[in-house]
């Protein structure tokens, strides 16, 4: 019984009439049970139903989106994607001034933090995968893999009770180990409606990363984005900045005197990085540094550089120190949400020892980006490769969707603090 529920849970069609009807009707039965059910509801009321309706609709299918993307279920999101619904409809009552009623979304939002909640942890319950996979070739160890139950199938053959839960099988599909034997059993495992997959692709979804080595690999062509989508995101971000432009200048002007009473020097630090293209621009940030913090070279930052003041300490926490990249995002140098952008000397260190890495500047830079929330701050050539291979990833898969995701986990880093040096 329990499976089965579990099952019908994971249908996405019955979540959201579910959520339609505890969310949205039943605050309505509560508050005006006799004019809901004879249907001669107020302007107010319809208003404010057809408002909560959408939100469900929202909520449901965001956080449906958002958990698709590797390392993302947990629970921490569900909260920030309902007030980011709440914020949205709230916009959408004040431009086109609706009347609605407040008591009425009171009681649905209490009633939908609640849902929202136990729906996703049943959905966690539901979406459980087991997946087999053939130890060879590339393949070897990937039960070590987070958040995955794994079967390492020794032979070609899954007895009974294996293939009843059986989700899918990894294998490296380019290893000449997978001999006849092996071909033969994934056919039949593929005849039979159980998806077959290539250890890259697995690799990539579970990881977030895109590993690239080799042309061969023939990777790069997937790593064009739509000129359309980087064209809307360009005006997204303008629009985002103009709207929050008075809460960061309130924050500038205090960082700025913080700064400059801690230490002497200018409050703004202004280096050259690489852009889009491989182009040089100018960078803008609150010097979170003693002045004379490159006096013997640029070098990267490390955990506890002694170089960081204690105004620069908080403000590399919270991700203060980058809100003077407002003006390079206006100025369409960069973009709210990239790849980071270096300085030339690391550039040129890194074109050497990490393959393709100059293919990350085929997007403009971000202020924050998938390699920020999810690995944190790399401070030598190995962190920076594999930092590199979560910005071709962001580079293949960029949308909208992954772009909220990377504000949010943004917001939760500027709360926590991860990968601040």
């Amino acid at each position: 019984m329990q499976r089965v529920i579990f099952l019908v849970w994971q249908n996405i069609a019955f979540r959201l009439i579910v959520g339609w009807g505890v969310v949205v009707v039943l605050p309505a039965l509560l508050m005006w049970r006799m004019r809901f059910l004879q249907g001669r509801w107020l302007i107010t009321e319809f208003n404010s139903m057809v408002l909560a309706t959408l939100g469900v609709l929202l909520v449901t299918l965001g956080l449906r989106k958002l958990t698709e993307f590797p390392g993302q279920r947990s629970i921490s999101f569900v909260l920030p994607t309902l007030l980011l619904v709440m914020m949205l409809l709230g916009m959408v009552i004040i431009v086109f001034r609706l009347p609605y009623s407040l008591y009425y979304f009171g009681l649905s939002g209490v009633i939908g933090v609640v849902f929202f909640f136990l729906s996703f942890l049943l959905e966690q319950k539901a979406h459980q995968p087991y997946m087999a996979y053939i130890p060879l070739g590339h393949c070897q160890n990937f039960e070590a893999i987070f958040q995955i139950r794994w079967l390492r199938l020794e032979k070609p053959h899954l007895d009974a009770i294996q293939s009843k839960k059986v989700q899918a099988i990894v294998a490296d599909l380019s290893s000449p180990a997978l001999d006849e034997d092996w071909q033969r059993f994934l056919t039949e495992q593929t005849l039979q409606g159980r998806p077959v997959y290539n250890n890259r692709q697995v690799y990539e979804s579970l990881t977030g990363r895109l590993p690239i080595h080799h042309l061969y690999e023939n990777e790069l062509g997937s790593l064009l984005p739509s000129q359309t989508y980087l064209w809307f995101k360009q005006l997204i971000d303008i629009i985002a900045i103009l709207l929050v432009a008075p809460f960061v200048l309130l924050i500038a002007v205090i960082t700025v005197i913080a700064i400059r009473l801690e230490s002497p020097g200018r409050a703004i630090f202004v280096q050259e990085r690489v852009g889009q293209g491989g182009k040089l621009f100018k960078i803008y940030k609150f010097r979170s540094m003693r002045f004379d913090s490159e006096k013997n070279g640029a070098k990267l930052a490390q955990q506890n550089d002694p170089r960081v003041t204690k105004v620069g300490k908080f403000i590399r926490k919270t991700r203060i120190d980058e809100l003077p990249q407002f003006l390079n995002v206006l100025k369409g140098d960069m973009s709210l949400i990239g790849p980071r952008p270096e300085q030339l000397s690391f550039v040129k260190t890194f074109e050497k020892t990490i393959p393709f890495y100059n293919y990350r500047h085929i997007v403009k830079p971000g202020i924050s980006g998938w390699a920020q929330v999810t690995q944190g701050y790399a401070s030598d050539t190995d962190e920076t490769a594999l930092k590199v291979q979560y910005d071709f990833y962001y580079i293949k898969h960029i949308s909208f969707a992954l772009d909220i995701l990377i504000v949010l986990k943004t917001i939760q880093t500027m709360l926590t603090g991860f990968g601040a040096r």
